[in-house]
């Protein structure tokens, strides 16, 4: 025996209204986040992706893409800079270890090499050769 109950229709405004609400609450759950977890969160989202541009992840014959690790990486290395002076020690090392990870990695994965300081980021952390 089937049931003949019907589906419930949904209204546009009730997901107008909705949406609005989630945004509310997204912006509240924000406002109660510390500062330092905002950057350093930001920090690990680029690094991540850098990670996976030069050739880090699973599959890196498929995801390399150098270009778009510079872009990354120039990003990360300006952030990190930046924040170093308002996040902690133990916060700003780890990142800066991150970061000398995949600027190696860029240049080990570069076939055309960047001049020491030229590479990506170096601009703002010096050599790491």
């Amino acid at each position: 025996m089937s049931d003949t109950t019907p589906e419930p229709q949904s209204n546009p405004a009730e997901g107008a209204g909705s949406a609005a609400v989630d945004a509310e609450q997204a912006t509240r759950d924000i406002a109660d986040v510390a500062a330092v977890e905002v950057i350093t969160t930001a920090a690990v989202h680029l690094l991540s992706a850098a990670a996976v541009k030069v050739g880090l992840a699973d599959d890196p014959e498929q995801q390399i893409d150098l270009d778009e690790a510079r872009k990354l990486i120039n990003a990360l290395a300006g952030l990190i800079t930046a924040a170093a002076p308002e996040v902690s020690d133990m916060h700003a090392r780890s990142l800066r270890d991150g970061l000398r990870s995949v600027q190696l990695a860029f240049r080990e994965a570069s076939t055309i090499q960047d001049a020491p300081g030229a590479g990506p980021g170096e601009k703002y952390t010096g050599s790491v050769i």
